[in-house]
C-alpha cells in the first residue's frame, strides 16, 4: 500500500487502539513506575503517533533502570535524528555502543552511528 493510500485509509479507519494503549501502558507505569517494558512500550506508542519529544524522557527512564537495554539506545537515537537533534543522536548511539553485550545490537548501534558520519 502507497502512503497515500494508507494515510487514505487511516482517515477512514482511525486506529481506536493508540489513545487507549498509551492509557494502559500510564495505568502499568503509575503502579510500577520501574516496568522497563511498559516504559519502552510507552517511548514506542509516542513514536508511532509523532511524539517524538515525549519518546526521549520515556527511553532515558528505561535506560535509568537497564543501561544494557540496546533497543532504548537504538530507537531512542533513531527519534533524535528525527528530531534533528544528530549530536544528541550521536552520543545515544556511543553509550548504547558501550553498553550492549550483543553483538546484533552492537552492528546496529555502529551502523547508526556511522551513517551520522562517525
Amino acid at each position: 500500500m502507497s502512503k497515500s493510500n494508507k494515510e487514505k485509509a487511516n482517515k477512514r479507519y482511525p486506529n481506536r487502539l493508540v489513545t487507549p494503549r498509551i492509557q494502559l501502558l500510564e495505568q502499568i507505569l503509575a503502579t510500577d513506575p520501574s516496568s522497563k517494558l511498559a516504559r519502552y512500550g510507552l517511548a514506542m506508542e509516542y513514536i508511532n503517533i509523532g511524539e517524538w519529544a515525549r519518546a526521549i524522557p520515556e527511553f532515558e527512564a528505561v535506560l535509568a533502570t537497564d543501561p544494557s537495554y540496546s533497543a532504548a539506545y537504538y530507537h531512542g537515537g533513531q527519534t533524535l535524528e528525527k528530531l534533528g537533534e544528530l549530536d544528541k543522536a550521536r552520543e545515544f548511539y556511543r553509550r548504547g555502543i558501550t553498553a550492549t553485550r550483543d553483538p546484533h545490537a552492537l552492528s546496529e548501534l555502529q551502523a547508526a552511528l556511522s551513517i551520522l558520519g562517525e
